[in-house]
C-alpha cells in the first residue's frame, strides 16, 4: 500500500493508462523482446559449398543415356533398381578392371564435354554469389565431374569459388571428406557452413555426414514434399530456385553485416 503523499506523487506524475493503452503498450513490449529472442537464436552461417552439375549450372547432361553406355542396359536397369532410382556410376567403375574402368571413363569424358559445349550458368547463380560475397560469406565447391570442366565454369562466368573440389578429390561425394576438408581449410566449423546441391545422395547425405546445414535444390519436383523425405536423407531446407535461397539465408541465419558501400 502506497503512503497518501506518494500516491499524490505518483497521481501527478504518472500520466493515467487505460486498460487498452496498457495491454497494447504490453504486447509491443513483448513483440520486441520476442524479435530479439528470435535473432538472437538464429545460426551462425560463415561458408556455403556448391554442387556445380544441375545446381550452380543448367542441368545438360543426360546422365541415364551415360549410365546406360557405361554399364549396359539389363546392369544400368539393376543398379538403378538397387539404389533406389539412383546409380554411383563412380562407385561401380571403382571395382572395375584396368581396360573397363579406362573404356568407362572414355565414355564418361564424352558426355562431360559435349556438357560443357552446352554449358550453361543457372539463373540466381550470380546474384546469390554476389549476395554472399557482400556478407563475407565464404564460397566453395565439389563436384563429380573433373578439374578441367571446373576450370572452364570459372572462366566461362567469371566466378571463382575456393576451395574447388573435383572428382580427382578422393573420398568423392557422399562420404563427408571433401566437405570437411573445405572446412578445415576455412577454420570454419561443419555446423556453421551450409551444403547445397540437388542430389539427395549425394549433396544431401555429403553434408548431413559432415555436421552442415543442407539445402536441397529441385527444380522439377522430383523428390516430392520435403516431410516425406526419409529422415537420414531430408535436408534443412528445400527450394526449387537459387532464388529462393536468399529467403532462407535471411530467414534463419545472423549473416554479416552489409559491406558499406565506397564514396
Amino acid at each position: 500500500m502506497l503512503l497518501p503523499h506518494l500516491s499524490r506523487l505518483f497521481a501527478t506524475s504518472l500520466p493515467s493508462l487505460s486498460f487498452s493503452n496498457s495491454s497494447r503498450l504490453l504486447s509491443t513490449s513483448l513483440m520486441s523482446v520476442g524479435a530479439k529472442a528470435s535473432a538472437r537464436t538464429k545460426a551462425t552461417l560463415r561458408g556455403v559449398v556448391f554442387d556445380m552439375d544441375g545446381t550452380l549450372t543448367v542441368p545438360v547432361i543426360d546422365f541415364p543415356a551415360m549410365y546406360r553406355e557405361v554399364l549396359g542396359p539389363e546392369a544400368y536397369a539393376a543398379a538403378k533398381k538397387a539404389g533406389g532410382g539412383s546409380v554411383d556410376i563412380l562407385h561401380h567403375i571403382e571395382a572395375w578392371g584396368p581396360q573397363e574402368q579406362r573404356r568407362a571413363y572414355e565414355i564418361i569424358s564424352r558426355f562431360e564435354q559435349e556438357g560443357l559445349d552446352r554449358l550453361q550458368i543457372m539463373p540466381g547463380a550470380l546474384e546469390l554469389c554476389g549476395f554472399l560475397d557482400s556478407r563475407d560469406i565464404r564460397r566453395g565447391l565439389i563436384t563429380r565431374n573433373v578439374k578441367p570442366a571446373v576450370d572452364v565454369f570459372h572462366k566461362r562466368f567469371g566466378i571463382m569459388f575456393s576451395p574447388a573440389l573435383s572428382r580427382e578429390f578422393k573420398p568423392y561425394k557422399p562420404d563427408p571428406a571433401p566437405l570437411l576438408h573445405i572446412c578445415s581449410t576455412w577454420n570454419i566449423p561443419p555446423n556453421e557452413v551450409m551444403m547445397v546441391g540437388d542430389s539427395l545422395k549425394d549433396d544431401v547425405v555429403c553434408g548431413k555426414r559432415a555436421g552442415a546445414f543442407t539445402c536441397l535444390l529441385d527444380e522439377t519436383g522430383q523428390y516430392g514434399p520435403h516431410e516425406d523425405l526419409e529422415d537420414d536423407l531430408r535436408p534443412d531446407f528445400k527450394v526449387s530456385s537459387l532464388v529462393e535461397v536468399f529467403t532462407i539465408l535471411e530467414s534463419h541465419f545472423d549473416l554479416a553485416p552489409e559491406r558499406a558501400q565506397a564514396v
